[in-house]
C-alpha cells in the first residue's frame, strides 16, 4: 500500500493543537513532524489548515447482530460509524442470542472480521446465572463484562443480589453497568398508565424512567466496587444528580492508573433535553431517558471539569415503524454513530468546550480505560485511525442516513463542520462524500 502523508493540519492530540505533517505507511502513524517531504509515489493529502483528530474510540453501540438484521448488522452499522469519524466500536451484549459465554464472544468476533468498517472489541454479558463465564474470561477477549442493573431483554438483567457480589468480586475486566432500579421504573410506570391511560406517551418517559431510579442503581453498583476494589464504569448517566457521586480529575492518576470508578455520558444527552419530545416523541425515547435541561448544562459542565470521563452514542437502531407504536409498546434506543462527533464538535462551535477535550473524551480516554493497544492517539508507531474534519456547515437529510433503518433524530439538524474523510488502519474508508475501498476494520487488542 502505497505511503500517504497528510500535510499542513492541524494536529489535535493530548490536549494540544498543533499544526504539521503526518505520514501513514503500512497501516501506522509513521512519522509526525512540523514538516515531511513526500517520497516518489506517496499519496499527498493537503489539510489546508484543517483538523486531523485521531478516530474516535465508541465504548457503547449496539449493531444489533446477531438477532435483529432488520435493525443493522456489523456492515451497515460500522458503515455508518466510519461515516462519522467513529473507527472503532465496542458492541454491546443483548444481542440475540446473548454474549453470554466465550463461544458467543468468539462468535461475534468471526461475524465481524471482513465486514466491519472500523475496529471493533465485544462485551462479555452478565446473568444471574454465568458466572463461571464471567470467572474464565479471558482478559484479552473483551474490554470489559457488561452488566445490566436496570431492565434489560431477555436473561440479561442481573437482579440476584449475591450474584451481582460475586460477578464484582471475581470479574477479570472492568465491569460496565447500566443503572436504573427496575422496582422502581415498574411502580412509575403502573401510577401513569393508572393516570393517563392511552394518552400516555413519550413527554412521560423521562418522569418514568426517573432520576430516582438511576441515582438508586448507580449508587449500589459504586457501593458493590467499593468493597470488591473493582473497576467499574458507569455508562450513559442522564442526571445532575449522579454527578456528584464521581471523582473529578483526570482519568489517568499520578501513578499511571485510571480512576477506579469512572463515567460516560451519550451525545444525545447533550443535544436533546425534555422540550425535544413534544416534536420527536419516541424517536428519542431511550434508557435511560434524556431528561432536563438543567441535567444537559450539567453533564456539558461535567465533562469539561473531568467529573464524566468518556463520551459515547449508546447507538440503538430501531425501525421506524417500531418507533411509530404506542408509548410502551416502542422500544428504546436511537441510531447515532453517523452524527456523534459533528454533534460534539457543535460544542466547540458554542464555545461550551474545546476541540481537544472532545479528543480527550471521545477517543484518549476510551483507550486509556479499556487497555486499547495503540489506538486512539495521533503518536508514531499506532495505528493510523485518523479523522480529517471540514469546517463546512451541512444539514442532516434523511437519504443520506447508513444505519439500516434509515432515519436519525437529527434530521434536519445543520451541524457547523463535516466529515471530510475517515482512514482506519491507513485506508481511506470515507472521502467526505461516500465509502472507499471495502471493510478492513480489526479485532482490538487489549495490553493487559
Amino acid at each position: 500500500m502505497p505511503a500517504t502523508v497528510i500535510v499542513n493540519a492541524r494536529l489535535v492530540n493530548e490536549g494540544r493543537v498543533t499544526e504539521g505533517d503526518l505520514r501513514i505507511e503500512n497501516g501506522r502513524i509513521a512519522r509526525i513532524a512540523a514538516e515531511i517531504r513526500p517520497q516518489g509515489d506517496d499519496t499527498v493529502i493537503d489539510a489546508a489548515g484543517r483538523w486531523l483528530l485521531p478516530g474516535m474510540i465508541d465504548d457503547q453501540v449496539h449493531f444489533r447482530e446477531p438477532g435483529m438484521p432488520h435493525k443493522g448488522d456489523m456492515a451497515t452499522e460500522s458503515a455508518a460509524a466510519v461515516a462519522g469519524g467513529l473507527t472503532t466500536f465496542m458492541d454491546m451484549p443483548n444481542t440475540s442470542p446473548p454474549t453470554l459465554d466465550a463461544a458467543a464472544l468468539e462468535d461475534k468476533y468471526q461475524r465481524a472480521k471482513g465486514r466491519a468498517w472500523g475496529n471493533y472489541g465485544f462485551y462479555l454479558g452478565a446473568s444471574n446465572d454465568n458466572l463461571e463465564a464471567i470467572r474464565t474470561l479471558d482478559p484479552k477477549t473483551a474490554p470489559g463484562i457488561k452488566v445490566f442493573m436496570g431492565a434489560s431483554t431477555g436473561n440479561m438483567l442481573v437482579d440476584n443480589p449475591d450474584t451481582l457480589d460475586a460477578i464484582f468480586r471475581e470479574a477479570p475486566t472492568p465491569i460496565i453497568t447500566h443503572c436504573e432500579d427496575t422496582p422502581t421504573i415498574d411502580a412509575n410506570l403502573a401510577a401513569f398508565q393508572a393516570k393517563y391511560g392511552d394518552a400516555l406517551s413519550a413527554e412521560h418517559h423521562p418522569d418514568i424512567r426517573s432520576r430516582e431510579a438511576c441515582i438508586k442503581s448507580t449508587r449500589l453498583a459504586m457501593s458493590l466496587a467499593r468493597r470488591h476494589g473493582t473497576r467499574l464504569h458507569v455508562l450513559h448517566i442522564s442526571t445532575a444528580d449522579e454527578l456528584a457521586l464521581f471523582t473529578p480529575g483526570p482519568l489517568v492518576q499520578p501513578d499511571g492508573k485510571c480512576k477506579q470508578i469512572t463515567a460516560e455520558t451519550c451525545i444525545h444527552f447533550l443535544r436533546f433535553d425534555r422540550a425535544d419530545y413534544a416534536a420527536l416523541g419516541n424517536l428519542i425515547k431511550c434508557n435511560p431517558a434524556i431528561k432536563d435541561a438543567g441535567d444537559r448544562e450539567a453533564l456539558i459542565k461535567a465533562l469539561v471539569d473531568d467529573v464524566v470521563d468518556v463520551l459515547a452514542t449508546d447507538h440503538a437502531p430501531h425501525t421506524l415503524e417500531e418507533k411509530e407504536k404506542p408509548y410502551v409498546q416502542a422500544p428504546s434506543g436511537l441510531p447515532l454513530v453517523q452524527y456523534a462527533l459533528v454533534a460534539a464538535l457543535e460544542l466547540v462551535h458554542e464555545g461550551r468546550m474545546d476541540v481537544a477535550r472532545v479528543v480527550q473524551k471521545f477517543a484518549h480516554a476510551p483507550a486509556q480505560l479499556f487497555d486499547v493497544k495503540e489506538r486512539g492517539y495521533l503518536r508514531e508507531g499506532y495505528f493510523a485511525d485518523l479523522v480529517l474534519i471540514d469546517d463546512e456547515p451541512f444539514t442532516v437529510k434523511r437519504e443520506d442516513v447508513l444505519s439500516k433503518v434509515g432515519w436519525s433524530p437529527f434530521e434536519g439538524r445543520t451541524f457547523r463542520s463535516r466529515i471530510g474523510a475517515t482512514w482506519v488502519n491507513g485506508r481511506m474508508v470515507w472521502n467526505g462524500q461516500h465509502l472507499v475501498g471495502t471493510p478492513n476494520g480489526q479485532r482490538l487488542e487489549f495490553a493487559r
